[in-house]
């Protein structure tokens, strides 16, 4: 008789392949790491009071302990809204919205394969329209400083009589001061502290933003100098025999640089540029109004002095102009280098030719009598009209590199960049002119300047009062497109009523909440509309502001004044129009300034206003120096550096970075920056991510098709969760044969139509907000953490064979 076989060996129980953490990052607006972790008692693990990653208490050392946590992981928070928010004066920070708008201009051009010249014309053109601002915003202060205040109302006896502080300057007083050279020698110092301030806020940013290197490793791995197993996975082509890049294999993804994130040295450049045509520009007009008066008549100053002078700074500006349009960004390295001695002294050399342009100003001359304007017209309207130029040429630009390598989900045909850089134009245009209309109007008393008509002061540049005149005629035009989304939103939420009731069926339709839904689906869709508005707003500025031009250049005269003669109805259209202007352009102004600081005390308020300006601020200043300072350059080597140094000590350790809103780009671009075996390592999950929805449509450059595909194949795993209410998230879209199922969605919102057994309440409409609350998201985050990690048996000591042993797959 046989012997009995020997029974099975008992099932072992499962381990798990090591401990798992999950980093979490939030979104727009920030919130606590108690509110994150769902628990009041936490504890910082690393970093300061700006930014940090935070436990539970408890779970402050769980990685040792991975058995208390079964099949979750340990929590983690990364909490960076101390990066973006702070006191109400930040608000001021608004004041910088041109520059930060026509600095995302940069990072808006389409995807380009093999045009680098291209590439390099389209950012020297952005860097020369941020260079314009620049001198428009120092211009602005200037037309009000040394013209309106000093030049005509110090040299007009009934404004000056009115202003009583202005009385040691006026000519009746026949006091030191009294002469226009000197007027405009001390007004000088208005615009001269603004250029200043600029410098100092940029330069005290840059050493807490800029100056923060990332963790310290190699620039490439030496396995894939090229980048293109980050950039398309492992099985991407690589480099030739000889080391050079294989004709057609793909580079590394812009984000995933060692020196995308540290942008210290071009910042820098940039600020010299910058702080050096504010001088420079303030130098001009002082010298400029003294220079004209002494070659118009014989005085005691010789006229090569002026010349001098004016040569100096002519000089100075061209170099400005070589500096700016020398070089951009150094991104394959970090580039801690410092630039020469040339650059570094571009801001004293032109403080210097400013000091002897007042110095030469104030030189006496008893015949100087200042009237009209301050001879600087020319310059407002050559601004506007280089804008218009600039922005012009790099449509086309745009437009070649879109032809070139056309994406389907680009925004605007490629055309994006360029109407951003039209809109930041725009701003700077209302806020300038508004400053100065107000102070025109506040100067002049009961009458309108520019109108001859009990009019104490000639006013601001005619221009500026023609650009105010439009603003009504495109608020007209806007109303068109408003009304179109108004109609098209109310027809599709009628037709998503019978498909909301479909989805809860067979639950009792309520037609309330089925309205409710829909108008929330409706609403959202408004997001994927916004190119279009973009595009009009744009356009219709860039035509209206070349009339504004052609008609201040024609008539020399302000709209109410050049109507004249032209029949009752045009010239009461013109009148309404210039003074409605007027007031519109002062009034936004104030309530912009007052709506930012509301923005930084409501938590409400700013996580709508929030939702641009961060993500504005979340791109490097590559065009502009003085625009807000960059978070993620801060943000993403932070995560970078702890997803890094958390994977080295747990050598089997699994780990899920996950981001919601704007936490889930930091997430991502953090994961670009990871060593290739790191990455493999990492899951990432999103969840209400503007990734395609926004970033890829907008940066396509950077965020498009092929760098998504690319951050899909070299990270370990990825889902995104999204809703259809959601006005902000989306599908990310892998574009892959066969699909990757990376999006799980739309999610159900609400998660219950009615009352339910389980829900008794009726359930809230999330839209952005509390995906955590939906099933889906433990679910995703469960098959992410099976995916890095699966459960395997624990080895046996018995053998059921000689010589043979069991084997584990971890």
């Amino acid at each position: 008789m046989a012997p009995a076989a020997p029974p099975p060996p008992a099932t072992p129980s499962p381990e798990h392949t090591g401990s798992a953490l999950e980093l979490l990052v939030h979104g727009v607006g920030g919130a606590t790491p108690q509110e994150m972790l769902g628990d009041p008692r936490t504890v910082r693990v690393t970093g300061d009071t700006t930014a940090a990653v935070y436990r539970r208490t408890e779970d402050a050392h769980g990685e040792k302990h991975p058995e208390r946590y079964g099949n979750e992981p340990v929590a983690e928070a990364y909490c960076w809204s101390g990066l973006t928010s702070g006191n109400g004066s930040r608000a001021l920070w608004l004041l910088l919205l041109p520059f930060m708008v026509v600095n995302l201009a940069h990072w808006m051009r389409p995807t380009a394969t093999g045009r680098t010249r291209a590439v390099r014309l389209y950012g020297v053109l952005v860097r020369l329209v941020a260079l314009s601002l620049t001198v428009l915003l120092t211009a602005a202060a200037c037309e009000v400083a040394l013209d309106l205040l000093a030049w005509q109302c110090a040299g007009a006896d009934a404004c000056a009589e009115r202003r009583s502080w202005l009385g040691f300057l006026s000519e009746r007083q026949d006091g030191w001061w009294s002469q226009p050279g000197r007027r405009l020698a001390l007004a000088a110092l208005v615009p001269t502290a603004l250029v200043g301030l600029l410098w100092y806020l940029s330069n005290r940013t840059w050493s807490a933003y800029e100056s923060q290197r990332p963790l310290d490793g190699k620039d490439f791995d030496e396995d894939d100098p090229y980048g293109a197993a980050a950039a398309h996975g492992p099985d991407a082509p690589g480099p030739d025999a000889d080391g050079s890049p294989r004709r057609g294999a793909p580079v590394r993804p812009a984000l995933g640089r060692p020196g995308f994130w540290y942008g210290r040295r071009l910042v820098a450049r940039l600020r010299a540029a910058h702080t050096a045509a504010g001088f420079l520009t303030v130098a001009a007009a002082v010298a400029g109004a003294a220079a004209r008066h002494d070659r118009g008549a014989e005085g005691p100053v010789p006229r090569i002095i002026g010349a001098a002078v004016e040569g100096g700074i002519v000089l100075c500006a061209l170099v400005v102009l070589w500096v700016v349009c020398r070089r951009g960004r150094s991104e394959r390295t970090r580039d801690t280098r410092l630039d020469g001695a040339l650059i570094s002294c571009l801001p004293g050399s032109a403080l210097a030719l400013l000091a002897f342009a007042v110095l030469y100003a104030s030189w006496s001359r008893p015949d100087w009598q200042s009237s009209g304007t301050l001879p600087g017209e020319a310059t407002f309207r050559f601004l506007a009209l280089g804008q218009g130029v600039l922005v012009v040429a790099l449509a086309v630009v745009a437009r070649g590199l879109y032809r070139r390598t056309p994406e389907p989900h680009t925004v605007l045909y490629g055309l994006g960049g360029p109407a951003v850089a039209m809109l930041g134009c725009a701003l700077g245009g209302v806020m300038t002119g508004g400053v100065a209309q107000r102070v025109a109007d506040w100067l002049d008393g009961p009458g309108t300047p520019g109108m001859g008509r009990e009019a104490d002061i000639a006013g601001p540049p005619v221009l500026l009062s023609w650009q105010a005149s439009v603003i009504p005629v495109l608020l007209l035009l806007l109303l068109v497109p408003v009304l179109v989304l108004v109609v098209r939103t109310a027809r599709t939420a009628r037709r998503l009523g019978p498909v909301v009731e479909a989805e809860y069926a067979p639950e009792e339709p309520d037609e309330g909440r089925t309205r409710r839904i829909a108008r929330i689906r409706a609403t959202a869709a408004l997001t994927d509309s916004a190119p279009w508005i973009v595009g009009v707003v744009s356009a219709a500025t860039l035509l209206l502001g070349a009339g504004a031009i052609a008609g201040s250049w024609y008539s020399d005269q302000v709209p109410g004044r050049a109507a004249d003669g032209s029949g009752p109805l045009l010239e009461s259209l013109a009148d309404a129009a210039q003074s409605t202007g007027s007031w519109l352009i002062g009034f936004g102004f104030i309530l912009f300034v007052a709506g930012g600081r509301r923005a930084y005390k409501d938590a409400s308020a700013r996580r709508t206003i929030g939702i641009l300006w961060d993500v504005g601020t979340f791109w490097p200043r590559a065009a502009h120096p003085f625009a807000p300072p960059c978070y993620a350059e801060r943000a993403v080597p932070d995560l970078a550096s702890r997803m890094s140094a958390w994977t080295s000590t747990m050598p089997r350790g699994r780990l899920v970075i996950s981001g919601h809103s704007q936490g889930s780009v930091l997430a991502a671009s953090a994961v670009w920056q990871l060593p290739d075996a790191t990455r493999r390592r990492v899951a990432l999950l999103t969840y209400g991510s503007p990734l395609e929805r926004l970033y890829g449509r907008w940066f396509p450059a950077y965020f498009g098709a092929g760098p998504l595909l690319g951050l899909h194949r070299s990270v370990h795993c990825w889902r995104n969760l999204w809703r259809a209410t959601d006005p902000i998230g989306g599908p990310v879209r892998i574009g892959a044969d066969p699909d990757p199922g990376v999006d799980r969605g739309p999610l159900k919102d609400p998660l219950a139509y009615g009352r339910t057994t389980r829900l008794p309440l009726p359930e809230p409409i999330l839209g952005h907000s509390d995906y955590q609350a939906d099933p889906a998201f433990a679910d995703a985050r469960a098959d992410l953490l099976a995916e890095l990690g699966p459960l395997v048996p624990r080895q046996t000591e018995a053998r059921t064979q000689k010589g043979t042993s069991g084997r584990s797959s971890g």
